[in-house]
């Protein structure tokens, strides 16, 4: 790869991995629709007007369903689902269970017509990616039922981030992939338009409460899709997919040092487990990885 994309590279495990600190803090004084709503909202002002110059935006028309399938799997949901369950549960917690993306789509892709042989390989890739989820949610640091709900809100996340990649792979493969990307923001900023409205903050939010938020439209969600961009063509879709087995590490090393998380010896065995399965479930399939980058950001 070339100096710029290696620089790509780096930055998008960044700006995939510092979501989770950012919505931890926001969520303090802000609600999840809000915090949603407004990352959403900043990144669609961003990537709109570049799409519309690409002339990205002229071929949706033809793609409405998967434009607002995407749009409800990959933003409006999971960003509002994450946002509750961080209520609950650590941030590095969060993004080590989001890391089991590539997972989920190896076992549900031919659902998608997309149709990959489940070799040996790839099955103790998914037999040790659930024993890490076994490890992390069964015998880590959490404990009560508010825990329990907030790992069953990030584990929809989860699959609602897998279905989205998979409707990129199956439906919206030949279109440039910024419109369905910017379309499909300004769709979620507008189902969420009333759930913001109706849960706004009574008081006005500190300034580290909002700086969170900008930082999650402008940085984790605008910059991190053109980074994206860049970097699958540079350096190809499943070169860039590596990146989606940094990000959780950079959330992890983030919620330790600066939220004083602990995920204990259970907490760090899960973590590698599921990075081990998930890149044993793609590592020999290139439409797995290629989809699996397109889910991975959050």
């Amino acid at each position: 790869m070339s100096a710029r994309a290696w620089l790509a590279f780096v930055a998008l495990g960044v700006f995939w991995g510092l979501p989770y600190l950012f919505i931890k803090i926001a969520i303090q004084e802000i609600s999840p629709f809000d915090v949603a709503w407004g990352r959403i909202t900043l990144a669609a002002l961003i990537l709109l007007p570049i799409a519309w110059r690409r002339g990205a935006l002229r071929t949706l028309g033809s793609h409405k369903g998967a434009v607002l399938a995407f749009a409800l799997v990959e933003f409006t949901i999971p960003f509002c689902l994450i946002s509750l369950g961080e209520r609950w549960i650590a941030s590095s917690v969060t993004a080590i269970l989001i890391a089991t993306v590539p997972l989920i789509i190896a076992l549900i892709a031919r659902f998608f017509g997309v149709h990959e042989r489940l070799n040996l390989v790839r099955l103790i890739g998914l037999i040790a990616g659930l024993a890490g989820v076994i490890a992390l949610v069964g015998f880590g640091t959490l404990s009560g039922p508010l825990a329990w709900a907030g790992v069953g809100c990030v584990a929809i996340a989860t699959v609602c981030y897998a279905i989205g990649a998979l409707i990129i792979q199956r439906y919206l493969h030949t279109v440039d992939s910024i419109g369905p990307i910017a379309g499909s923001l300004a769709l979620a900023s507008l189902l969420l338009l009333v759930p913001a409205a109706l849960s706004t903050p009574t008081r006005m939010p500190s300034a580290m409460a909002l700086w969170s938020v900008a930082i999650l439209g402008v940085v984790c969600t605008a910059l991190s899709m053109l980074a994206m961009f860049y970097l699958v063509r540079s350096a190809g879709a499943a070169r860039a997919a590596i990146v989606t087995y940094i990000n959780p590490a950079v959330a992890t090393l983030l919620g330790v040092a600066l939220l004083d998380e602990r995920l204990g010896i259970w907490g760090l065995t899960g973590f590698g487990l599921i990075l081990l399965g998930s890149w044993l479930s793609t590592r020999r399939s290139s439409a797995a990885a290629e989809v699996a980058a397109a889910g991975a950001s959050s």
